[in-house]
């Protein structure tokens, strides 16, 4: 005869058992996460770009090396705005699909206790 899983109680054996039987989803805090390690990649390539910008200016004579790092650095700037623009726009479908799940579940549970 099988018997049937129980959920332990206290903090240490609720949270290894919602995360063993997928009770809770953890991946909105996961994204969380990934999110703010995307910022972080997304600025070094912002230090990168203002970088690469002073390294034209450095290594051209006075005005023409100017005159390459100013697009090379509005270029680089933009295309980071960009990025940050397209990395939340991810981050937060991903958000809102883990969301509709858990409002799925609920209704799924609000209409079993109906029954």
């Amino acid at each position: 005869m099988r018997r049937a899983l129980t959920r332990p109680h206290g903090p240490g054996g609720a949270l290894i058992w919602d995360l063993l039987t997928f009770e809770k989803l953890v991946t909105g805090q996961v994204v969380h996460l990934i999110y703010w390690a995307g910022l972080a990649l997304i600025a070094i390539g912002v230090f990168g770009s203002i970088g690469a910008a002073i390294g034209v200016a450095i290594r051209d004579p006075f005005p023409l090396g100017i005159l390459m790092a100013i697009p090379v650095a509005v270029i680089g700037l933009l295309l980071m705005g960009a990025l940050l623009l397209i990395w939340r726009a991810a981050c937060e479908f991903y958000v809102a699909i883990f969301r509709i799940s858990e409002d799925l579940r609920a209704m799924r549970e609000d209409e079993a206790s109906k029954s």
